[in-house]
């Protein structure tokens, strides 16, 4: 005998789930149904009012199907289902057969406090004083058997499944709320994460076009240079382009993420970028980049791209000075210019400066447990510093 593949096995709850809602709540229902024909179960069921056994006939048989069947749509129609099973329920306990199938009244109670979405509370209020007549009629066909504290007892024990149904409701609606809200922040951060990414590149090789294509106005009697300035703009145009689609490339689900940090050794290039842009960089690097940086490497290098930036845009001409140190444990990052160019002066305190892009960086390098700060130098100018953790995969 072969043995039943593993897979197989785990893909059965899944098949099951592809099913319609009716087909899945329908072997409850038969399963109450066939035991409530067993011979042995008969006149075993709830007893209300304290009418005498009688035993089954034609008539057992339709109660019984009216109290088992409907349960096939408990979920899909829970007032139908609850109604019918009522129903079946009143002929059976007045008619002394008190079978088996009384099951179904609490499994139809508990179905309609959890999937019922409208009028719960007529509905509610419909049955209980449906209950009534019955009440009154079995205790006058039993002779007073029962008292009416015994059908009171019967009745909140109804109400016991109907409050679970309700709880199971409540929980169910306060998941799904749960989910809507994670779902929404999720949305929101990657819509901050991709207004980020897309601040830095664009912000970035816009403004080294701008610089560079305005100096090559005054470059007209000087073709060489014309000629140099002029490749500057195309070098950093098709840099734009590659950083843009690599951005586009990440909004892909089936793309890998093998590709998504750029390597701190682009900053060298990024260094000699600003540098065509006309603005006087001096850059260092030291220490050894430890195995594994997580994102530390990518943020570092959002750090130095964002503060160049600032430096072309806010004080174009001055020298500037890139550092980067590697530690086993963080990367440092410090990033000043001294402030004595064509339009000297910070981000924040700069016409059209919204400060969003260091707002960014302070929000990344935080989210890895870094430190961040921005702010004008003494003596003037204006200095970045970052001290990224390394080795955090967030």
């Amino acid at each position: 005998m072969r043995p039943v593949p593993v897979m197989a096995v785990r893909r059965v709850p899944e098949l099951w789930r592809r099913f319609d809602v009716t087909v899945r709540d329908l072997p409850l229902g038969l399963l109450i149904l066939a035991g409530s024909l067993v011979p042995a179960f008969h006149n075993h069921g709830t007893r209300l009012g304290g009418l005498p056994a009688r035993p089954f006939d034609v008539l057992a048989v339709v109660a019984i199907a009216l109290q088992c069947l409907p349960l096939a749509v408990r979920r899909r129609w829970p007032i139908v289902c609850l109604a019918l099973v009522s129903v079946g329920f009143a002929v059976d306990q007045l008619r002394g057969y008190h079978s088996f199938a009384g099951t179904a009244v609490p499994v139809a109670l508990l179905s309609v406090g959890s999937h019922l979405e409208r009028r719960r509370r007529a509905t509610a209020l419909l049955f209980s004083a449906a209950y009534v007549p019955l009440a009154v009629a079995l205790h006058r066909l039993g002779s007073g058997a029962e008292s009416p504290g015994e059908f009171l007892m019967y009745y909140l024990a109804l109400a016991l499944p109907w409050g679970m149904g309700s709880w199971l409701r409540s929980t169910r609606v306060a998941e799904a709320e749960r989910r809507r809200r994670v779902a929404e922040h999720t949305r929101t951060a990657e819509r901050t994460r991709i207004a980020r990414e897309l601040h830095d590149v664009v912000t970035h090789h816009v403004t080294a076009m701008v610089v560079q294509a305005e100096a090559a106005r005054y470059l007209t009697a000087a073709p060489d240079r014309l000629d140099q300035a002029l490749t500057a703009v195309t070098d950093t145009g098709r840099r734009a382009i590659t950083d843009l689609r690599h951005l586009l490339d990440l909004l892909n689900p089936d793309y890998g993420t093998e590709a998504r940090t750029p390597a701190v050794g682009r900053l060298r290039t990024l260094v000699e970028q600003t540098r065509l842009a006309g603005q006087p960089v001096e850059f260092t690097e030291e220490g050894t980049p430890a195995e594994s940086t997580g994102s530390a490497d990518f943020v570092a290098y959002r750090v130095v791209q964002e503060a160049l930036t600032n430096a072309l845009k806010y004080a174009h001409g001055s020298h500037t000075s890139v550092q980067v140190h590697h530690g086993a444990r963080e990367i440092t990052v410090e990033v000043s210019t001294d402030g004595s160019g064509s339009r000297a002066g910070s981000p924040a305190g700069s016409p059209g400066g919204s400060g969003r892009g260091l707002a960014g960086l302070r929000e990344r390098v935080d989210l890895l447990g870094g430190d961040f700060s921005a702010g004008v130098r003494t003596g003037g100018g204006f200095v970045v510093r970052a001290r990224i953790p390394a080795g955090s995969p967030s």
